[in-house]
């Protein structure tokens, strides 16, 4: 898998990524947070040049993750302050998972960000209605690239397991990243999308009224005839709201598709304690049946706009068509934990609790976020049991109903 070679450099937000070379020889000087972003460019190369990637280990792993801490420390004022109220000193520590997690309600309320005002050229918020406080994870051109890079590795491992070979249309349920150019989960779809090759991407969602997401059934219809003709596959792109909306216009139309086979679905979260909600299985079990979509040809990813990574739960074509098997994995360049809310200490594998994210890929803002989504601890991944009920309604799937 991922056999494509990685441009040595890469262009996105007029930002140039120092080359592996340069890299190893900076590593070898004093660790500056652009230096130790190389070393995590090399996890990332090495994921689409070997096959099956080479991994990284728990020493290399260790030795980066605090590293990164003690220079987060160091240049991020927010957490630093957090350090202080903690009475957390970053030189003690001797392992990963002693590292303190920022709750992601910090983004909301700090600027959690080593990088300095005039320096943050673009800023993702979390998803949210405008009577609530939104996180921000803001970004520059170095950490654009590198987010990137990370998306699409992984992505094209999950979606695009025959190389992105096959000439497809993309077809994304969400607006445009004109209309919303804050969010992390359309600009995440607009460059996955363009590691298919060859690949065409419509945007068939569109804004309420009320700035909510929601589909443009024209304009969908249009494009799904389109690509039928072609008998080429489909990948549609959404949030679980977004499909539940497309289920509805199907039923309100009194139509069935029947997609072109090796057509795809990657849907990307759950709906947040919103009012129109169905269970995973009943949402894929009628994706199936409406769109002729295979359960194995459907795949869930976990993100979040703090983080730089993204998870999956399958790999299209051969995941596990029973949901409750299914277990999401982050790439090499990602650990987790799952604690208990009273404690934090990690819980025993098959228990619940709080999902803690430690990022590599976080360079300039934080590695260690601690999320309000409850997750079962697994022996090689973790699987989602929703939102801890003291937080507020949030995530992706929010928007379509705001």
């Amino acid at each position: 898998m991922g056999g494509r070679s990685v441009p040595r450099t890469v262009k996105k937000s007029n930002a140039e990524v120092p080359r592996q070379a340069d890299c190893k020889e900076k590593m070898s000087s004093t660790s500056s947070l652009a230096n130790l972003a190389c070393r995590v460019e090399e996890w990332i190369e090495d994921l689409s040049l070997s096959c099956p990637p080479s991994g990284v280990s728990d020493a290399d792993f260790n030795d980066v993750a605090l590293e990164l801490f003690r220079r987060q420390s160091e240049s991020n004022p927010a957490l630093a302050q957090l350090l202080r109220f903690w009475r957390v000193e970053s030189s003690a520590l001797t392992a990963w998972n002693e590292i303190p997690c920022v709750p992601t309600a910090a983004f909301k309320e700090m600027d959690m960000t080593t990088l300095e005002a005039g320096d943050r050229t673009r800023v993702f918020f979390s998803s949210g209605t405008t009577q609530q406080e939104r996180g921000r994870h803001f970004h520059h051109a170095q950490s654009i690239a590198l987010y990137e890079r990370s998306l699409k590795q992984w992505l094209r491992q999950h979606c695009w397991p025959a190389g992105g070979r096959e000439a497809m249309t993309c077809v994304s349920l969400t607006p445009p990243p004109s209309c919303v150019p804050h969010s992390s989960l359309v600009h995440m779809i607009e460059v996955g999308a363009g590691t298919a090759s060859p690949s065409e991407l419509r945007f068939c969602g569109e804004l309420g009224p009320d700035d909510g997401w929601r589909l443009n059934e024209g304009l969908l219809r249009s494009q799904i005839e389109a690509a039928v003709e072609k008998e080429g596959p489909v990948c549609l792109f959404g949030t679980a709201f977004n499909f539940v909306q497309l289920l509805d216009t199907l039923s309100a139309w009194g139509e069935t598709w029947s997609l072109p086979g090796k057509s795809r679905i990657m849907e990307t979260g759950g709906y947040k304690g919103r009012t129109r909600e169905l269970r995973k299985t009943e949402l894929y079990e009628q994706m199936e049946d409406r769109l002729g979509i295979e359960r194995e040809w459907m795949i869930s990813e976990y993100g979040m706009s703090e983080l730089s990574s993204q998870a999956y739960d399958g790999v299209v074509g051969s995941a596990d068509p029973d949901l409750d098997q299914r277990v999401f994995h982050f790439p090499e360049w990602v650990r987790v934990r799952v604690v208990s809310p009273e404690t934090l200490e990690e819980v025993g594998v098959g228990e619940t609790g709080l999902l803690q994210v430690f990022d590599l890929a976080n360079i300039w803002s934080a590695l260690a976020i601690q999320t309000e989504d409850l997750a079962v601890r697994c022996p090689q991944g973790f699987s989602l049991k929703g939102r801890a009920s003291f937080a507020e309604p949030k995530g992706c799937s929010l928007l379509p109903e705001a």
